[in-house]
């Protein structure tokens, strides 16, 4: 063994990790099975679900999944709103629908924020700015279109709906407004004039995207489709969504179109409401078809559409993850990019020539880089609610609490990468941690640590270490604990940043003592053999005798871990079988002794580093008798280890009798023969007689019961001359036949 950073290796061996959802967790050495407590176990982060799931400070991770220095990213203001709910761009800035109080802001690039309207309906959800000129934004509940103009504000377009989700302008010039309750889509002109383009089956239109080709994708919340209306107002499902509810679009630049799909508890939309009326139209549909009076309202509760539990647009029992972004190629051909099982998706665009995406409720900024999703920025609010062209950009506003943010282009000069929360197991000893990346020039990486021993740091945890640099830094100062963080902070020089790639820490457990929970013993001579093993081989004899000892068993399988086991018979064998587990998660070895019951001598040895959880041995090289057996338990293979530690059981006596029933006194009578067997250590099992060869026939005892050491048994009388056989077994199986002929 060598000592490496206060960690002890194997000298011969290098580590091989374990991996284990994205992590490496463990080691093993070649030739060798689990890993043992003598060894060495690493935790090891190299990929971007691991380096996602720490705390990332002014850190990005990169389709490949390495940690670097991310763009940085301006607060441009706290907007002061209670909920933000909607955003465009404007020449001055950036205009905002907000909540509780129904106010349209306007934020310029210095962070002024300017109440342009409030509205009587308290959420505005959508915004539209026509430059300087006007802006528009559409009011909920009692949804109206109002136009805010030379500081005046006047009600644009009522269409009489619950809900205006979403606002764009048409090829034509016209304002388009997608509605809900009623799932409608209104082309409103200059004089705010509106007529219904669209009318869908489903409650909300959420969702709406003008393209390039004059083309309008519409996302509905309820069924979840994906609709796609031409020029001459012709509609056309491109998808149906598992999802209930599309919430956003985005264009790319050759053609192809990216939608945000969702079934979130976060929703703005409650579509189990949603779902009772439509039910209830449905009833009254069929009441009416039925004859009966149609003017009959049928209602309908929550509980009679088992939508109780439905919360936002999550149905009840849905399995499915939260959000997915789909890609819709030019031909309409429809896949899945990305999907996240916990965040929801509130908003996309597509700008820098890639596809942006932020979700909540983490409030995390994500970028589409090799079909791969990158994290560009985790900020402090739950949700990234609007996304938005800047130069260089984007700027994307947040909500809870509400503020707007845009991304300046330029590096962030320092950032800090805390790890998720390390589990050693058991309380253990940290080594030391190894790094992979780039560190340019006058660029800084340093490392700290802490440890505890509860599953969340809190107070009880040590504090962080003295931060320290280097290819290979040693924890040495770092208290034994069962948990574990490490801290990397990054620093920028000349506009580049340090990579990292990879990074392991090894720690060694301290070592906990195996325990065996049960050891038993199985009937004389029943085996456990390999479920593949065929006596037809010849291979049941015994194949190779302990050299070192007296007792001879059955070959042993290859790999412990990789048989399963049939039980056999084999006369003369004993088999002891046991339980055991260790806390360490080490391999354990065993060791069998034996000595007679009473005796105070030695335990003497049967076999050592024994891996199986069973030992069958022939039984015939002991002498008649009772005797224990020790089984010990061992957490390393060489004794000698210093911090090895075992566990031992020793059985309940255990009868070894090879001698067979012996033949007492014999009377012959006229109806029965009275024939004495009896047996010096078991009972009786088994006694059957046979005459003149026939078949075996059972003999009764003068009690009625088999069950003694000695018995008297009763034979059918044979013809004068005939051969009687009589053939008794002992609970050990030992089987002897007696001639008890007549002219005996």
């Amino acid at each position: 063994m060598m000592r490496r950073s206060g960690i002890w290796w194997p000298r011969w061996h290098s580590p091989r990790f374990w991996i284990c959802a994205g992590w490496m967790v463990g080691i093993v050495m070649p030739g060798l099975g689990a890993a043992r407590a003598s060894e060495v176990r690493s935790f090891r982060m190299n990929s971007r679900s691991a380096f996602l799931s720490g705390t990332l400070d002014g850190i990005g991770v990169d389709a490949l999944g390495t940690l670097q220095l991310a763009d940085r990213v301006e607060r441009i203001s706290d907007v002061g709103e209670p909920f933000l709910f909607a955003a465009a761009a404007h020449p001055d800035g950036w205009v905002l629908g907000t909540g509780n109080g129904g106010k349209v802001l306007l934020l310029d690039r210095s962070g002024e924020i300017e109440v342009l309207f409030a509205a009587p309906e308290p959420e505005i959800f959508a915004v539209w700015s026509e430059g300087r000129d006007a802006v528009f934004a559409g009011s909920s509940p009692d949804g109206k279109v109002y136009r805010i103009a030379g500081g005046e504000a006047s009600v644009f377009f009522d269409p009489d709906e619950t809900y205006i989700w979403g606002l764009a302008r048409s090829g034509d010039g016209r304002l388009l407004v997608a509605t809900g309750t009623e799932g409608r889509l209104y082309a409103v002109d200059g004089e705010g004039k509106g007529e219904v383009l669209f009318d869908s089956e489903d409650a909300h239109l959420r969702s709406i995207k003008v393209l390039r080709d004059g083309a309008i994708l519409l996302g509905t919340a309820g069924e979840g489709l994906i609709l796609r209306l031409d020029a001459n107002g012709v509609a056309r499902t491109l998808y149906d969504a598992a999802q209930p509810e599309v919430v956003a679009f985005a264009e790319g630049p050759e053609g192809e179109c990216y939608a945000a799909v969702l079934a979130s508890e976060a929703s703005l939309v409650d579509l189990a409401q949603a779902r009772a009326r439509a039910a209830e139209r449905s009833k009254n549909e069929e009441q009416g078809a039925g004859g009966e009076d149609a003017n009959a309202l049928v209602t309908v509760s929550l509980q009679d559409t088992d939508q109780a539990a439905s919360v936002g647009s999550r149905p009840t029992g849905f399995q499915g993850p939260r959000s997915e972004v789909l890609r819709i190629s030019p031909e309409g051909v429809v896949e899945s990019v990305s999907s996240f099982e916990e965040e929801t998706v509130y908003s996309l665009i597509w700008h820098r020539e890639r596809l942006w995406v932020g979700t909540g409720l983490e409030g995390k900024l994500y970028s589409l880089q090799d079909r791969r999703m990158v994290l560009e920025k985790d900020v402090d609010e739950r949700q990234i609610i609007g996304l938005l062209a800047d130069s260089p950009g984007p700027a994307f506003a947040t909500a809870n609490a509400t503020a707007l943010y845009r991304v300046s282009g330029e590096r962030e000069r320092r950032g800090t990468y805390t790890s998720p929360t390390l589990d050693a197991g058991q309380v253990a000893r940290f080594g030391t941690l190894r790094w992979q990346g780039q560190k340019p020039r006058g660029t800084g990486l340093r490392f700290s640590f802490h440890s505890g021993m509860s599953s969340e740091p809190d107070i009880t945890w040590t504090a962080w270490t003295e931060s320290a640099s280097g290819g290979e830094v040693s924890l040495a100062d770092v208290a034994a604990g069962k948990y574990l963080q490490w801290r990397a902070e990054f620093r920028a020089a000349d506009g580049r940043s340090p990579t990292v790639s990879d990074v392991t820490v090894s720690y060694r457990q301290a070592n906990l003592r195996p325990r065996i929970k049960s050891l038993s013993v199985l009937d004389p001579g029943q085996i456990l053999a390999p479920a593949n093993f065929n006596p037809a081989n010849q291979v049941f004899e015994p194949a190779h005798p302990n050299r070192e000892g007296i007792f001879t068993t059955l070959g042993r399988t290859t790999k412990p871990d990789e048989r399963r086991l049939k039980p056999l018979w084999k006369k003369g064998y004993r088999t002891l079988r046991w339980e055991s587990e260790d806390p360490n998660g080490d391999t354990l070895f065993f060791a069998l002794t034996f000595r007679q019951e009473g005796s105070a001598g030695d335990w003497l040895p049967i076999i050592e580093d024994l891996e199986e959880d069973f030992y069958s041995f022939d039984a015939t090289v002991l002498p008649d008798g009772l005797y224990r057996f020790r089984l010990v338990a061992l957490d390393r293979e060489r004794q000698g280890d210093p911090e090895a530690l075992d566990d031992e059981e020793i059985s309940e006596p255990i009868l070894i009798d090879h001698t067979p029933p012996s033949l007492g006194e014999i009377k012959r009578g006229s109806e029965h023969w009275r024939v004495v067997v009896a047996d010096g250590l078991n009972p009786l099992r088994q006694a059957d007689f046979s005459i003149d060869a026939g078949e075996w026939q059972p003999a009764m005892t003068t009690d009625g019961l088999l069950d003694g050491q000695r018995e008297t048994l009763l034979v059918e009388p044979p013809e004068p001359g005939e051969l009687v056989l009589l053939r008794v077994t002992d609970a050990a199986f030992n089987l002897v036949t007696f001639d008890i002929s007549e002219k005996r």
